[in-house]
């Protein structure tokens, strides 16, 4: 009798899809390692393949994935032929949107369209009061009707969201009991956000069913083609915390910022251990930047905007901007030069990368001397000097541009640099916040590239480029907590300046029927129990139109209410003890943590050494910088700049006038000059 063959322990390995490059991290033989492919825009899944190949694990996964295709669907468009059913005389809702503009000057400005064209919107004859009594219920020959109309117009998703649904589900219970039978993905708004603002709710709810064909269809590709007979696949949700696959296809809504999330949660996880609570997050790579401010433990929002479209689920408060290393430079027709959103991509990508005929952000760094062809992903692949600078010659003829190369390199940076120090300032001083209070921490493929000249013109007193900064997203998945989030609009008014029974215990019972669920979700997706409920309200004064969250110490906190005035006078100026206060929304996040990490110095690819000193071009000046591999940097050891810090994942360029180190846990520092 043969012996049974040798078990292989599965290996957990994260991986984040981007623009450019899939990145991969994992731990092997008690080392962070690291490995970066180009992405597959086609099919993400085949990147995700040949990463796992040149891994080259022999037996089963455990596969963490932060994925592009909800964003990249709803960016360009391509999600499914949705029918959408509400209330009678509320079905143009979801065109009508509400009153803002967002370019209040621009009187050219075209509205973003809904993603349900006029002809797939049904109205169904009912009506719940806003507090759940049933007016009008749907007769049961009028939805066999609807069944049949919609049958005709042939969808792929159906988006069911009725007023005040949230309040009193059953009339949408009926209408959804009527439409299963016709066998298309519904997406029903009381099961996926039971919250009150009926365009709001009606637009999360599009966008769950315009994604849900094509993500389930990825995701089952990716499943499928798993190597291991046991391999299983989680995603990452847009809240900081990851999700099984089948949670993951039935609400795609929740993982539109998937990536980006990724990258918070290690960037927070990175400072930590460095000693920094307060940080800023820049994650710069080839499409996009996404900045975030984090005190402590990055916290979720409960409403975000992708592609124009509100989306009212729990999301990390991530503001992204159109500017990356592959962005597009150009002139406009009044010859002011411009850079992105537009961008090069994985294919053709930079015309450094061999394919490219566009000038790209990527391009105007390797003019300038701050990238190291030699360098680039650790010397395996060599960025084309020579034909970057021939094609942009020949491109700025042909835009009758009278700039130098270097001149126009210059250019491109500062103006990708001030696009980016706007976002900057929408999440730090827009917000209430001094950034000088911040340590910037940054990461992605490009972030190190431009983040010193950005910490300068903020004030910002230091940046933090942590270990492995291009693969940093994939590291946050792979430190990522179980999580769930739960919630419910119940609306309760409070008078005076305490919490009165009656509405703690009403806030208890809510609660505790959060954690019900929570219990129960967890275990039918094989989780054990969730460790810990983190509880939170929104608040509002009586006649506001909007709240603030508050979080909550525990079931029968009853001094939210200081809080609450604390946090309206440190955002808004003022505070209003003595007014009423409405608890609007009941929220509650269930979270199991990731098992924990205990490894040594990451393990990157080696890295071929530079040359000692380079000419790099600093403010129009031609300077003699150090280049210098970061894994010859020793811990502690201070540096002057101005350097080129080289390294598989990303490189850091150092100014004249700052200070650098590799700190004990084994980030790298960077300060003014004392």
């Amino acid at each position: 009798m043969s012996p049974a063959p040798l078990r292989i322990a599965p290996l957990r390995i994260a991986i984040d899809t981007g623009g450019t490059f899939t990145d991969c991290v994992w731990v092997e033989g008690g080392r962070l390692r690291l490995l970066k492919v180009f992405s597959t825009p086609a099919d993400p899944s085949q990147a995700i393949v040949n990463a796992l190949k040149k891994i080259g694990h022999r037996g089963d996964w455990v596969l963490l994935h932060g994925t592009t295709v909800g964003t990249n669907t709803l960016l360009q468009r391509k999600g499914a032929r949705v029918a959408f059913v509400t209330t009678a005389g509320f079905e143009d809702s979801i065109e009508i949107g509400r009153q803002a503009r967002p370019r209040l000057y621009d009187f050219f400005f075209d509205r973003i369209p809904p993603l349900v064209a006029g002809d797939m919107r049904f109205g169904v004859a009912e009506r719940t009061s806003p507090e759940g009594k049933i007016l009008t219920s749907p007769s049961p020959g009028a939805l066999t009707k609807l069944a049949r109309r919609i049958w005709r117009k042939q969808p792929s998703a159906i988006a069911i969201s009725l007023l005040f649904s949230f309040a009193n589900p059953r009339n949408e219970q009926q209408v959804a009991r009527e439409l299963r039978l016709l066998k298309i993905p519904l997406s029903v708004s009381h099961e996926i956000l039971p919250e009150f603002r009926e365009y709001e709710r009606a637009s999360t709810v599009v966008a769950n069913a315009y994604l849900q064909p094509v993500m389930q269809s990825y995701l089952q590709r990716l499943q499928g083609r798993l190597p291991g007979r046991d391999s299983r696949a989680f995603v990452m949700q847009s809240s900081g915390g990851i999700t099984a696959i089948k949670a993951a296809a039935r609400e795609p809504v929740r993982t539109v910022l998937s990536g980006p999330a990724g990258g918070v949660v290690g960037a927070a996880a990175m400072a930590r251990r460095s000693g920094f609570e307060r940080v800023i997050t820049f994650d710069m790579g080839g499409t996009s930047t996404d900045v975030a401010l984090v005190e402590g433990t990055p916290r979720a929002a409960s409403e975000g905007e992708i592609a124009g479209l509100p989306v009212r689920v729990p999301m990390l408060d991530i503001h992204t901007v159109g500017a990356g290393g592959g962005s597009l430079a150009r002139f406009d027709a009044a010859g002011a030069l411009r850079v992105g959103p537009e961008s090069a991509g994985a294919d053709p990508g930079p015309i450094c990368y061999g394919r490219g005929t566009q000038p790209t952000v990527t391009d105007a760094n390797l003019l300038l001397g701050r990238l190291r062809p030699e360098n680039f992903l650790g010397g395996g692949f060599v960025l084309d000097a020579a034909r970057t600078s021939r094609i942009i010659r020949e491109w700025l003829r042909r835009q009758r541009s009278s700039l130098s190369l270097e001149q126009f390199g210059l250019g491109v940076i500062r103006v990708v640099n001030a696009n980016m120090e706007r976002a900057l300032r929408v999440v730090s001083i827009e917000r209430g916040y001094d950034p000088r209070d911040f340590t910037l921490i940054a990461f992605g493929g490009a972030g190190g590239l431009h983040a010193c000249e950005l910490a300068q013109a903020m004030g910002i007193p230091r940046v933090l480029v942590p270990a492995m900064p291009g693969a940093l997203s994939a590291y946050g998945i792979l430190v990522s907590d179980v999580v769930k989030d739960y919630s419910r609009t119940v609306l309760w008014r409070i008078e005076g300046q305490r919490v009165s029974a009656d509405v703690a215990r009403r806030l208890r019972r809510e609660l505790e029927s959060f954690a019900s669920m929570a219990h129960q979700d967890f275990r039918s997706e094989g989780w054990p129990p969730p460790e810990e409920l983190a509880a939170s309200a929104d608040l509002r004064y009586h006649g506001q139109g909007y709240e603030l969250s508050v979080p909550l110490r525990s079931f029968s906190d009853a001094q939210f209410l200081e809080r609450f005035h604390r946090e309206h006078h440190r955002r808004y100026g003022y505070a209003q003890p003595s007014h009423a206060v409405e608890i609007v929304t009941m929220r509650l996040r269930a979270s199991r943590p990731a098992p924990s990490i205990r490894t040594g110095a990451p393990a990157a690819p080696s890295e071929v050494l530079s040359p000692a000193f380079a000419a790099v071009n600093f403010g129009g000046r031609r300077l003699r910088t150090a280049v210098i591999g970061r894994s010859h940097l020793r811990p502690g050891q201070k540096h002057r700049g101005p350097a080129v810090i080289t390294e598989y994942s990303a490189t850091t360029v150092v100014p004249p006038a700052m200070n650098f180190r590799l700190d004990a846990a084994g980030n790298l520092l960077i300060e003014g000059k004392n």
